[in-house]
């Protein structure tokens, strides 16, 4: 379970594939407090990590994860979101995160305005049209946020400053793909909705 809050915007240092599946490489500042089998949100997918070395840990993304994220189009040198799980008694600061993505979507546009930008997303799968709202909350690469405007299959968030900075936001550009996961008790009513 996350918060949707990154820790920190580490580098992929390798990228391997092996068969229908990929083996990456971070080098994360928070390695050494890391231990084989613990679960971390990579863009917001929950990997478990595999090996252990120094200042970088691997990560196994299979197949199913591979088609339903963009971690198959990551590349070494490339920046990823990080979040480790978030521990009992802690705050939670952002909403309730899976780490399970539920699609991805694509960047259509970015608007500067006078210390924010506006990201607008759309996506093509139908069953989740109405899991958007108006001040709900979305996870879009791992970051916890808040839709501002909500269409069939499009959406917008607002980005402030400090979350530009530290997060892949300030490396997206229209036309790239990130990846989502709608809020959990939304995804719930819909279908509760729809029965």
């Amino acid at each position: 379970m996350f918060t949707g809050i990154i820790e920190e915007l580490a580098s992929v240092k390798k990228v391997e594939k092996n068969k229908g599946n990929i083996h990456l490489t971070i080098e994360a500042k928070f390695t050494p407090e890391l231990r084989i089998d613990q679960s971390i949100a990579h863009n917001g997918v929950c990997l478990t990590v595999i090996s252990i070395k120094d200042n970088q840990y691997s990560v196994i993304a299979i197949k199913e994860t591979l088609e339903k994220t963009n971690l198959g189009n990551i590349m070494p040198g490339d920046k990823i979101n990080l979040e480790r799980c978030m521990k009992i008694g802690d705050r939670l600061d952002g909403h309730i995160v899976q780490g399970h993505i539920d699609l991805t979507a694509t960047c259509t546009k970015i608007e500067t305005l006078d210390g924010s930008w506006v990201f607008k997303f759309k996506y093509a799968k139908k069953s989740f049209t109405e899991t958007t709202v108006e001040k709900g909350s979305i996870t879009i690469n791992g970051i916890s946020l808040t839709v501002v405007d909500s269409k069939d299959s499009e959406f917008s968030v607002c980005i402030i400053p400090y979350t530009f900075e530290n997060t892949s936001f300030k490396y997206l550009k229209e036309g790239g793909q990130v990846n989502i996961e709608f809020d959990i008790i939304g995804k719930y009513v819909a279908r509760m909705m729809n029965s």
